[in-house]
């Protein structure tokens, strides 16, 4: 999968189904590859991937993630933005405690995601949805 990666240009990928949450998990381990992120990294941000491409699917009703290299001068790193249309979350501040789930899933969903990634952002609301950014560096 990595000869079809244009490392200079962010890679786009919808989540409207399970197949697409396995897609997500392999666009990004292509590029966390392609940048050299060691392998408990790799594991670390295609796993984080893969909870909040879950979440897009389930709880946002689908949408989309976008796969970009990044590189501040020092380090590279791999930036994923999770986007849907979905309701937002109700209470952020009770999502994000861990052991909270609201489905019957482990609760391990967004809070650890966010321990898997170096950079964590989020931004819900019921008119917008929710966009979640995640960055991993190399170390």
């Amino acid at each position: 999968m990595t000869a079809d990666i244009d490392l200079g240009h962010p890679q786009a990928q919808a989540i409207q189904s399970d197949e697409d949450v396995v897609r997500v998990r392999q666009l990004v381990r292509a590029v966390a590859v392609a940048v050299k992120l060691s392998l408990v990294d790799q594991t670390k941000v295609v796993t984080a991937a893969s909870e909040l491409a879950r979440n897009t699917l389930v709880y946002g009703g689908g949408g989309s993630v976008e796969v970009t290299t990044v590189d501040n001068g020092r380090r590279k790193g791999v930036r994923i933005v999770f986007a849907d249309s979905g309701p937002g979350i109700a209470d952020l501040n009770l999502a994000m405690t861990d052991g909270y789930t609201s489905g019957g899933g482990l609760g391990l969903g967004l809070s650890g995601s966010r321990r898997l990634v170096d950079e964590f952002e989020i931004e819900t609301s019921p008119d917008t949805g929710t966009r979640i950014t995640v960055t991993k560096w190399s170390r």
